[in-house]
């Protein structure tokens, strides 16, 4: 496939270039002896680390493993393989973190690197992980609350569609109309606050207009009561902290 100037993609790069450096072994302290078979964390962590490469949510990264065939090389998975549910991700981090193996990674990868004489001594470099969690745990807070503020504006249109129709303009639409991860999300640090900023104030709006009207007309008290409403409630409590200033909070 990539013979030619066809230039390879990291995840074929990786395998080329390393084959199979990291195992299952590693990360042990992180994983009883009892339960059901899962999916192996060797496998789990080179998702991490493309995911973080390409800038996706735990959702887009599943995908990717179900549909890309680079992926699927780089893991040494058959083509027809199934994949995961996306919500293992965010359970793998979270054992990363509790087991302390937030180096496991990177410090194979220096030693491997090194011994194939690709890096050299005498320079300094970030030798554990938690960047590379943190910011991939980041982006699937964004899409949480912008996937939110999305399910609930669907369900709303339907229920109250009256009350929709005085809170909402284009800019709604054009942050709304798609599933938030249909879509890649934004690179730089500023843009992706800008982003969060966004979903938090429209979140507010939109659960302000929904108590007013369920409070001032007994027909629409059901509103406050809707699923979607409840959740995003519990996602701005979670993810957001109301400011005084100008700029306000996240």
């Amino acid at each position: 496939m990539y013979r030619g100037k066809r230039e390879r993609p990291l995840p074929v790069l990786v395998r080329d270039k390393l084959g199979e450096w990291l195992s299952d072994e590693q990360f042990a302290g992180g994983y009883g002896a009892r339960g059901k078979p899962g999916w192996p964390p060797s496998r789990l962590a080179l998702v991490t680390i493309f995911q973080k490469a390409e800038n996706l949510s735990d959702r887009q990264a599943a995908e990717h493993v179900r549909t890309r065939i680079d992926w699927k090389y780089a893991l040494g998975l058959d083509l027809a393989d199934p994949g995961f549910d996306h919500s293992i991700l965010s359970e793998f981090r979270a054992r990363v973190a509790a087991g302390g193996l937030d180096q496991v990674v990177l410090d194979t990868l220096l030693e491997r690197l090194a011994a194939d004489g690709l890096v050299g001594a005498g320079g300094t470099m970030r030798t554990d992980s938690t960047h590379v969690i943190s910011a991939v745990r980041d982006l699937n807070r964004l899409e949480l609350a912008g996937e939110s503020v999305r399910a609930c504006l669907e369900q709303l249109a339907v229920a109250a569609p009256q009350v929709m129709a005085q809170l909402l303009d284009d800019s709604w639409g054009d942050r709304y109309a798609a599933r938030i991860d249909t879509w890649r999300m934004p690179a730089a640090t500023t843009r992706k606050d800008e982003l969060a900023l966004a979903y938090g104030r429209d979140g507010h709006t939109l659960l302000k207009a929904v108590y007013t009207a369920a409070a001032s007309d007994p027909d629409l008290a059901f509103l406050a009561r809707l699923q979607q409403v409840e959740v995003l409630r519990v996602v701005l409590v979670q993810n957001y902290l109301r400011s005084s200033t100008s700029g306000g909070g996240r």
